[in-house]
């Protein structure tokens, strides 16, 4: 029943390369050889496609790549055979996958032993490791916190990719381009696998001339899907919803931070390979919780970043804008002088930890990496745990399968893992800063040197995220510097450096539940929080022809970062996916 596969590039007018893992960072070269970038099309009357797997994976990320990589591994060991799908909204493996990334290879010690021989993008070793605190023009060097002998500075999208090709090269088949909008359930509320969105509707919702019907990518009978989507997977998180995955595990809520990132190449002698640097401080105020990084790559690259977390109070602030300011510093500036800005983005990441762990396993289904949130907060890292649980899942998934085992076989894995055992004791770093900068410092110390993750007590989150947003009168507005173009630049010129792009006439993949609440709520009491959380602009409020302010919505922005769909006071804006291929386009990050 499967029909004829054709190339996306014929078939959408794309061409969607294959980024090769090496090198040549903003360069969109041809795929290697066993690539696909294809569409599934139907034979008229609108009606979809429907196609079977054994195995379906959303998302083509370090957590499901390494389940895909990791079932069919199991498949060759046993002699058996698993038919095992990865979709990947991004136009490319990598597009969409943005982190720091100073990368702990434990995960694919185990996933892949050989990697050193097998010309995996991981070439850089962690050289030196420094912690600063930061005021204002001062740099004060503090003991280093951190462990990261035998960790590497990476590009997270450029392993990927190569991690793609190794689950290429044992049968999986991966497909760009495809953004999975829809769970399938059967009559008995089972789930049965996804469905991809239509393509070539337009925004008044008529059919264009390109119309495309979806696909629906149905497991056979008695089969499983993996949720990989990432931070606040708009999937994942409806399925934590209705089936209260939340309340079964952990039992606290997730919390969340946004992450602001440039890659530059600099001036040879200011150019340093594997060396670290986070720091804490300026330019956050004493209640907001944050830091920053600067990670020396190869080929004279530098990947520069800022940390928010998503419960800052005050609505004035703007993350991009103290990213902007950050750069500004004395010794953060003098480092970028003669440089050059080469790409850009954002994404949220997950800082719950132990406590949001929600319980991952559903009727059909499983969730694994950072859609149930496995990052390692003071570690700064999360790519190791979110590839470990993709594996677990996957040898959860293969039992399930061959054996007739329980998916709950995941659940007491996960419990039983060195993930379980690094969280439990890296847990109450976050939540000390509840308490503000000072006492969150102190505590996390009393955690780190004494206790050593094995203290007595497990703090809890303050409020939600969008809950912790103060009303506009309790603050004063913040005056940002305008930027200048050569360190500091405005929100275009760092949007043209993510090569961000979305088809303009389609239904807008951004949705106020209630189209009322800007102009009546988020403007008059919290003057728009929208227009400045928002790193790529995708609301502003404009007057309408009779003086007005109203909401305008700028979706073709839209970096899928999601911290609109965290942040918005009143939970009024739902983040759903666009048109599979639209979204940033990044390389190195």
């Amino acid at each position: 029943m499967h029909r004829v596969l054709r190339a996306a590039a014929a078939a959408t007018g794309r061409a969607l390369s294959a980024a090769a893992v090496a090198d040549a960072p903003l360069a969109r070269r041809p795929r290697a050889p066993g690539w696909r970038a294809t569409r599934w099309l139907c034979s008229g009357g609108g009606a979809r496609e429907a196609l079977n797997y054994d195995v379906v994976i959303v998302g083509a990320g370090p957590a499901g790549l390494a389940a895909a990589i990791r079932l069919k591994q199991l498949c060759r060991a046993a002699d058996a055979d698993l038919s095992v799908c990865v979709l990947e909204k991004g136009s490319e493996v990598g597009a969409h996958v943005l982190s720091g990334n100073v990368f702990e290879p434990r995960a694919l010690d185990e996933l892949i032993p050989k990697w050193r021989e097998e010309d995996a993008p991981i070439r850089v070793p962690v050289s030196s490791d420094k912690f600063w605190l930061l005021t204002k023009t001062k740099a004060w060097t503090l003991p280093s916190p951190f462990d990261n002998k035998g960790n590497y500075v990476i590009s997270l999208s450029q392993l990927v990719r190569w991690m793609a090709m190794k689950a290429e090269e044992l049968g999986v088949e991966v497909y760009p381009g495809f953004a999975a909008s829809e769970i399938l359930y059967d009559e008995n509320q089972i789930v049965t696998g996804v469905a991809t969105n239509d393509v070539g509707i337009a925004k008044d919702g008529t059919k264009r001339e390109t119309f495309q019907p979806g696909v629906e990518l149905r497991e056979n009978a008695g089969r499983i899907t993996l949720l990989a989507e990432g931070c606040r997977g708009s999937l994942s998180e409806k399925i934590i919803r209705n089936h209260k995955l939340r309340e079964s595990g952990q039992g606290q809520h997730q919390t969340y931070a946004l992450g602001i990132k440039e890659v530059w190449e600099i001036e040879e002698g200011k150019h340093e390979p594997g060396t670290v640097i986070h720091t804490l401080g300026w330019p956050l105020d004493s209640k907001t919780y944050g830091g920053s990084f600067l990670y020396h790559l190869d080929d004279r690259q530098l990947a520069i970043g800022l940390v928010v977390a998503l419960n800052y109070r005050n609505p004035f602030l703007s993350p991009y804008d103290e990213f902007q300011k950050f750069k500004q510093h004395p010794a953060i500036r003098k480092l970028l002088e003669g440089g050059t800005a080469i790409q850009y983005g954002a994404r949220t990441l997950n800082e719950g930890g132990f406590q949001s762990i929600p319980y991952p396993v559903f009727p059909g289904g499983a969730i694994i990496g950072c859609s149930a949130g496995f990052l390692n907060v003071p570690k700064i890292k999360g790519t190791h745990t979110a590839m470990k649980s993709g594996m677990l899942a996957a040898e959860a998934t293969f039992k399930a399968l061959l054996e007739g085992s329980s998916m709950e076989q995941y659940w007491e894995n996960l419990k039983k893992s060195w993930i379980w055992e690094e969280l439990h004791k890296a847990r109450n770093y976050r939540p000390a800063f509840e308490y503000g900068f000072i006492p969150g410092m102190a505590l996390s110390a009393l955690e780190h040197y004494i206790f050593k993750g094995r203290s007595p007590y497990t703090l809890k989150h303050g409020r939600p995220d969008h809950e912790a947003t103060d009303m506009a009168n309790q603050h004063a507005p913040i005056q940002y510097p305008r930027p200048d173009g050569q360190i500091t630049f405005d929100v275009p010129t760092s949007l043209y450096r993510s090569n961000t792009n979305h088809e303009h006439d389609q239904p807008p993949h951004l949705r106020l539940r209630d189209p009322t609440i800007p102009e009546s709520v988020n403007l008059p009491l919290y003057a728009g929080p929208e227009s400045r959380y928002c790193p790529a602009r995708v609301y502003e409020y404009v007057s309408d022809e009779k003086g007005d302010p109203k909401l305008h919505i700028n979706a073709q922005n839209c970096l899928h970062c999601k911290a609109c769909d965290i942040k918005d006071p009143k939970q009024n804006i739902e983040w759903t996916v666009p048109e599979g291929g639209g979204g940033p386009g990044y390389t190195v990050m």
